[in-house]
């Protein structure tokens, strides 16, 4: 406290218009500890700035840095950032916030991902040609049933407490909930992840009927399962006790953690690599259709937008090279925050795609209707209700399930989307397929 009253006295000597901002600057230094008024002392005796010189202090990149590493060096986690928030104030620093940006993108994204898992499930439900909800139906529910937690975080724990805001211009008590709240997200972000794959892989399984694919399909929903258990209980328990993940950050508690850079890496790698392998399971069956290009493209494009989520899931990449590094928390991963939630609601949204153009082909046929569906609607209204060979075969085999004739049949999504059919004649070992 000496000290502060010593440097505030030279202040009042040296500054002009100290009478009118001796108040303010009394109160700021007292707030300061007598090892970051140390450091700031002795930094300002080695540089060309001067203590009545405001605004060479403020700018001067060799001045900051001398007092930055001093405080790391000699002061405590709390005593540096006080001094940071005590030096952005002096210098009129306007305060950096982007949560407002943050919550706005937050919640869109559950409203979207919301609307696409509803309007999937309602099509479904309310489509007398749909049996019931298929496996992948129930999981993509499920996703979005995980990601509410999610939204809910952030919203109330992760903004409030200073995601998008300088670490310096929270209390502390602030710092620690925000690391409470972000140990959360990280595995709530885990179990996402895995169940989301998991949709696709069962609607793979479901229209994909081949022994051979049956058994790829099998062995990577078993590896997803498994690496998405063993990734949620390594966050869990990643450090010993639990609290030290949110505690650690001040210097003051004990205990350990593993290396969470390495953990999130890890699973970024892993959920990549699945990406693609799930990417070329639907190529390596529809590459081999005997369909027009045009029609195999359009085929392949539908489980190609799949990849979105994955672009994604690398350009999330750059935004991990800080993580559980940084100096400065609550401003730098809202970044890695906000990449995640699109990571997941693209995935959903990607998910539902071919649900979604079966309620545009019957909202908008004109416009999303294929040249099939076209000429299959001028058909039945110009016959008067007399049925092509074509549509007759696709219901007779959407209603059974196929023949004894037909080992199995492929369906993309319901009668007006693709359907693709697929046969097998064992007389000759050969492959027809069909549309």
């Amino acid at each position: 406290m000496k000290v502060s009253f010593l440097i505030a006295a030279l202040l009042w000597a040296h500054i002009p218009s100290a009478a009118a901002q001796g108040a303010k600057l009394l109160q700021a230094l007292s707030d300061l500890s007598p090892c970051a008024i140390t450091c700031f002392t002795g930094a300002l005796s080695t540089s060309t700035c001067t203590l009545a010189d405001t605004n060479c202090i403020c700018t001067s990149a060799q001045l900051q840095t001398a007092v930055e590493q001093c405080l790391l060096s000699t002061c405590s986690v709390k005593e540096g950032l006080t001094a940071q928030n005590v030096t952005a104030t002096l210098c009129d620093q306007k305060p950096r916030d982007t949560s407002g940006e943050l919550k706005a993108t937050n919640i869109a994204l559950m409203v979207v991902s919301a609307a696409f898992v509803l309007s999937r499930l309602a099509q479904k439900l309310f489509n007398p040609t749909e049996a019931h909800l298929g496996t992948d139906d129930y999981l993509i529910f499920v996703t979005l049933l995980v990601g509410q937690p999610s939204t809910i975080l952030i919203d109330r724990g992760l903004i409030p407490n200073g995601l998008g805001r300088d670490v310096w211009t929270l209390s502390f008590e602030q710092v620690t909930a925000f690391g409470k709240y972000f140990y959360w997200i990280e595995i709530c972000y885990f179990a996402q992840l895995s169940v989301l794959k998991l949709a696709f892989l069962f609607f793979y399984k479901r229209i994909f009927p081949g022994r051979t694919i049956q058994k790829i399909i099998l062995v990577t929903i078993l590896v997803n399962i498994l690496y998405g258990i063993v990734f949620v209980a390594v966050a869990v328990f990643q450090c010993r006790p639990i609290s030290y993940y949110w505690t650690t950050w001040d210097g003051e508690h004990t205990g350990h953690c593993i290396n969470i850079n390495a953990l999130v890496w890890a699973n970024a790698a892993i959920s990549i690599a699945v990406d693609f392998w799930m990417l070329g399971i639907p190529l390596s069956q529809l590459i081999h259709l005997k369909l027009s290009w045009s029609k195999k493209a359009g085929v392949i494009m539908m489980f190609c937008l799949g990849t979105f989520a994955t672009v994604v899931s690398i350009i999330r990449l750059q935004f991990l090279i800080t993580f559980a590094r940084t100096k400065n928390p609550t401003w730098d991963q809202q970044n890695i925050t906000k990449w995640s939630a699109i990571e997941i609601a693209v995935g959903v949204v990607c998910s539902c795609i071919p649900s979604i153009r079966v309620i545009l082909v019957r909202v908008l046929p004109r416009t999303f209707g294929s040249s099939h569906d076209r000429d299959h609607r001028n058909r039945y209204h110009s016959t008067q209700g007399q049925s092509s060979k074509l549509s007759g075969f696709s219901r007779k085999h959407s209603d059974t399930g196929g023949s004894d004739k037909n080992p199995f049949t492929i369906h993309i999504a319901s009668p007006s989307e693709y359907e693709v059919k697929r046969s097998l004649h064992t007389s000759d070992s050969q492959k027809d397929l069909a549309l």
